[in-house]
C-alpha cells in the first residue's frame, strides 16, 4: 500500500488537534482524550454539562470528513481494511490498551506529553513501540 506524504496538510491537522486540546482544557478543564470523552457520554454518573461537552467534541470529530468534502469537493483519502474480523480484533486490542494504559493515544500522546506527565511519556513510548513492531511484522515479515 502506497501512502502520500502531505506535510502541509499534516501540519495543519496537527495544529488543529493541538488547538482543540488547548481549547477544551482552557474552557472546561478536561483532557482531550477520546476514550475518556467517549466513556463520559455513556457514564451513568456523568453530569449533564460534562456529557454535553464530550458529545459535542466527539460530534466535531465525526463531522470532520463531511466538512472536508464540503470545503474541497472530495472525500479525504483513507484506507480501511476490508477484513471485518481483523478490524474487530484491532478495535478490541485498542480498547484493551486504552483501559490498560488508563487513557488513549490522544490523552497520553497529545495532552499528557504536553503537560510533562511521566506516565504519559512512558505510555506513548509503549504504544508507539507496539505500533512500529506491528507495522514491521504485518508489512515486512508476513
Amino acid at each position: 500500500m502506497d501512502t502520500t506524504f502531505t506535510p502541509w496538510l499534516s501540519l495543519g491537522g496537527g495544529m488543529m488537534i493541538g488547538a482543540s486540546a488547548v481549547l477544551l482544557m482552557a474552557t472546561n478543564g478536561r483532557i482531550a482524550g477520546i476514550s475518556g470523552l467517549t466513556s463520559r457520554i455513556f457514564a451513568r454518573a456523568s453530569d449533564g454539562e460534562a456529557r454535553g461537552v464530550s458529545a459535542l467534541f466527539i460530534l466535531g470529530l465525526l463531522l470532520a470528513a463531511p466538512l472536508w468534502r464540503l470545503a474541497s469537493g472530495d472525500w479525504p483519502a483513507q484506507w480501511v481494511p476490508s477484513n471485518p474480523a481483523l478490524m474487530a480484533v484491532a478495535g478490541l486490542l485498542v480498547g484493551f490498551g486504552a483501559v490498560l494504559g488508563s487513557g488513549c493515544t490522544s490523552g497520553h500522546g497529545v495532552c499528557g506529553i504536553s503537560r510533562g506527565s511521566a506516565r504519559s511519556i512512558v505510555a506513548t513510548a509503549t504504544f508507539m513501540a507496539a505500533a512500529f513492531l506491528t507495522v514491521l511484522v504485518t508489512r515486512h515479515l508476513i
